[in-house]
């Protein structure tokens, strides 16, 4: 027997199945409109990164001939004087050159590697200069682990070379300072020419690979933070100081 209760209670299931319903179609509709949405995003952001990826490697590859070809420049000196056993030498550098390069793909290493570079381009231009090149390198320890973007320091150093002491006869030096400030990397590089400046201005955008490309480079890596480029000439020399934030690949885990 359907008692008044019961016959109240299917009435008002039957009222309110349909706007349950209702409600429900459109919570999914809702639901799915978001997870189409959230996929949208995801997608954009994965495209993004994957420009921001794409012309982070271009302007490492603008960097790469730019070496390649110097160097080749250098061996063929080497050959047309005929000095065999250097020619032999500079040759078995660029091979360690490379081969430790072609190891390395990700987008940053560590300093130490990034030195290891450049004292193999150092090699080949001490082949140039001999007894005329100095070297002073003054590295903090805590900084071999700081991550850095690939030709960071060897483009300075190359800089130094191609717009600086290569244009000038006798006696050459070369300063490289790197040590940590207020978590912070500071790296100097100073050679003994004063004609380097107008040829590292961060300013001109048609300077290509230089100190415009590492400034575009670290502030692609750090967006929310401030990149310090400083260049200062003196009556005895060049400078270039650069800073960075202090970052590991452990604080890349974290």
């Amino acid at each position: 027997m359907i008692t008044q209760e019961s016959f109240s209670f299917y009435i008002m299931l039957s009222v309110l199945a349909p706007i349950i319903g209702a409600f429900s179609l459109l919570f999914l509709f809702l639901f799915e409109k978001r997870l189409d949405q959230l996929e949208k995003e995801k997608n954009e952001l994965l495209l993004k990164q994957e420009l921001q990826e794409a012309r982070y490697n271009q302007l490492n590859q603008q960097i790469q001939p730019h070496f390649f070809f110097n160097t080749l420049n250098v061996i063929l000196s080497l050959a047309r004087l005929n000095r065999k056993e250097e020619l032999i030498s500079a040759i078995e550098v660029l091979s360690k050159y490379f081969k430790f390069k072609y190891k390395q793909t990700d987008p940053l290493i560590t300093m130490e590697e990034e030195i290891q570079y450049t004292r193999y381009y150092l090699d080949i231009q001490r082949l140039r200069f001999r007894d005329r090149l100095e070297v002073v390198w003054s590295v903090e320890e805590s900084c071999k682990l700081s991550l850095v973007p690939p030709y960071l320091l060897q483009t300075l150093v190359e800089n130094a070379f191609k717009h600086g002491l290569e244009k000038h006869p006798g006696q050459g030096k070369l300063i490289i300072i790197l040590n940590e400030q207020r978590n912070k990397v500071y790296l100097e590089v100073w050679n003994s020419s004063s004609t380097a400046l107008e040829a590292l201005d961060v300013q001109k955008e048609d300077r290509g690979i230089g100190l415009h490309n590492i400034q575009k480079r670290l502030q692609m890596l750090f967006p929310k933070e401030e990149i310090l480029i400083q260049l200062n000439e003196e009556a005895k020399g060049t400078s270039v100081q650069i800073f960075w934030p202090h970052m590991t690949r452990e604080d890349t885990i974290t």
